[in-house]
């Protein structure tokens, strides 16, 4: 065994060491790199992570919300804020070199998203710049992110969460750009997963959600009635903690049985008032 590969297996063991009963964190504070974590999910799972004392490097496009999220998770852990767009080589580049002080990223979160208008043309109408656009935002930024920030997630036993839609897998009628961006990425994920065998790639569809994207996705209709993002959190900890293999996972197979119950019944009525999955 060569000094490379005893400095691997010895990182990986204390990474496995860090983890306690359950699979969470018991070590020194772990780094995510969480995307488009001013509102919505991404904001949401920040809370989650660090509420369990993760450091946090996050990144917005909007700098005011993103500062308002900053202080607010400061009282709880150690954050970076970058505001950017996941899009742009250099801010890229500063997420990565963000976590790389933090001691290096454990967890990787691409979640931010890109509808490609509002309402969402159909494919004959679809402006092809905005489709460009929507495909740049979903998929090429996350892998890109991702190619970043592996050798990092290597060295820690790390994983990446790219975040899914069902329109990924189901054909809704307007849904065209955004889903089949959805789709790349699921399989850019399912591909990446066979390929790293020392990083667990994982595409989470986490259900119709009371978000601001959803809200655009149908404009002027009521989606008072949709669960709110951190209802689904819990699924996305335990996936976290239970070290689950690469694959394709709905949060809601997550859940706790009590709070899959909550989620049916809101998603029940999202389908009754004609409501789709964003």
């Amino acid at each position: 065994m060569n000094t490379t590969t005893k400095q691997t297996d010895t990182k990986q063991a204390e990474t496995a060491a860090g983890r306690a009963a359950g699979g969470a964190w018991g070590g020194s504070n772990p780094v995510a790199v969480i995307s488009g974590a001013s509102q919505g999910l991404g904001l949401a799972l920040a809370r989650g992570l660090a509420e369990r004392g993760w450091s946090l490097v996050i990144d917005a496009r909007t700098a005011d919300r993103l500062a308002a999220v900053r202080a607010e998770l400061a009282e709880l852990t150690t954050v970076v804020a970058l505001p950017g767009d996941v899009t742009d080589d250099a801010h890229r580049a500063d997420l990565a070199e963000a976590a790389s002080e933090l001691g290096g990223a454990s967890l990787l979160v691409n979640n931010a998203s890109s509808l490609g208008g509002s309402p969402m043309p159909t494919l004959a109408a679809f402006p092809l710049e905005a489709l460009a656009e929507t495909f740049a935002v979903n998929v090429v930024a996350p892998l890109a992110l991702t190619q970043l920030l592996l050798p990092q997630l290597r060295q820690h036993g790390g994983e990446v969460v790219n975040i899914s839609s069902d329109a990924a897998v189901e054909p809704y009628e307007g849904w065209g750009g955004y889903g089949a961006s959805k789709a790349a990425l699921d399989h850019a994920s399912a591909i990446l997963g066979l390929e790293e065998s020392q990083v667990r790639v994982w595409a989470v569809d986490p259900g119709d959600l009371r978000t601001q994207m959803h809200q655009d996705a149908f404009p002027g209709e009521d989606i008072s009635d949709l669960p709110l993002p951190e209802t689904v959190v819990p699924g996305f900890l335990r996936l976290i903690d239970e070290r689950r293999p690469s694959g394709r996972y709905q949060a809601s197979d997550l859940l706790p049985r009590g709070r899959v119950a909550e989620v049916a019944e809101a998603s029940e009525a999202s389908e009754a008032s004609g409501l789709e999955v964003a």
